[in-house]
């Protein structure tokens, strides 16, 4: 064997076989995509899902093999009946393990502005309702809240909502 060609071009059922075991063995995320939508006066979309006890921004966990800005598109359509084209990711957060889950990786796309007055069109979501950032500190959980401030001020990779580069050492571990 010529140790120059990849595995890959050289043995493609060995190639095969290690990315098979590799997907057996190695964690697998969670992955949640929302999107931060504002109207003309910039105040911010949120939903409140009947399923959370707190409000949360429009959006949803990924399916299998679903793409995160394919998921936001998703379920922005489900959820509100929009068919809304995803713009740049802001955000991503690594959220560690809590209660039963596992840790995720939460994405916040940008969504843009509209002026279209929304209804939720889906059973999972009671409310819709355009805030400002100050009514979604007081309606969301504090790290969706840190989220969001991060999204709307210093876009980025957070953990648990925390800026990663505020970290004092990388193995410091996530902050609550």
């Amino acid at each position: 064997m010529n140790p120059e060609i990849p595995l890959y071009e050289r043995d493609p059922e060995a190639w095969n076989a290690y990315l098979a075991e590799g997907n057996a063995k190695q964690a697998r995320k969670r992955v949640g995509a929302d999107v931060l939508i504002r109207d003309e006066r910039g105040r911010v979309l949120l939903v409140d899902p009947r399923y959370k006890p707190d409000w949360d921004l429009p959006g949803g966990m990924a399916e299998a093999n679903e793409s995160p800005a394919a998921a936001a598109r998703r379920e922005i359509k489900e959820e509100l009946g929009l068919d809304l084209q995803i713009g740049r990711l802001l955000v991503v957060d690594w959220v560690p393990p809590h209660g039963p889950w596992d840790d995720s990786l939460m994405f916040i796309f940008d969504g843009g502005t509209i002026t279209k007055l929304l209804r939720p069109i889906d059973d999972e979501v009671d409310e819709v309702q355009f805030v400002t950032e100050s009514e979604a500190r007081d309606l969301l959980r504090p790290y969706v809240w840190r989220r969001l401030q991060a999204a709307l001020t210093s876009p980025g990779y957070l953990e648990h909502g925390h800026c990663f580069a505020d970290r004092e050492s990388p193995q410091d571990g996530p902050q609550t």
